[in-house]
């Protein structure tokens, strides 16, 4: 007989988690699905450009567009800045990052 190993009670099914940029929280797509794209889009692509196509696959259209137009003072989001978003958002969906959390 072949033998069976139920692991169901290891999954996640937890609902997505939120950044918090400042005062702006954003949901982060935390499905399977995504973080296997997001995998590829950083494995095929130049970082700039994976860049982009993970903000898109992380976040929602209208929240790409919040995280984009994060300003202090006068001064913009820079590049750099938004890569790390896009770094922590990875981190948490893949459950590296406990820190921080409420």
């Amino acid at each position: 007989m072949t033998k069976i190993v139920d692991i169901t009670e290891k999954l996640c099914f937890e609902e997505n988690p939120v950044m918090q940029i400042g005062t702006l929280e954003v949901e982060v797509n935390a499905d399977a699905e995504t973080m296997l794209r997001l995998m590829g889009a950083f494995g095929n692509k130049g970082e700039l450009q994976a860049v982009e196509e993970a903000l898109n696959l992380i976040f929602k259209p209208e929240d790409v567009e919040k995280i984009c137009n994060i300003k202090k003072g006068k001064k913009k989001l820079s590049a750099k800045s938004l890569m790390v978003i896009v770094q922590e958002a990875m981190a948490l969906v893949m459950g590296e990052d406990e820190e921080g959390e409420q």
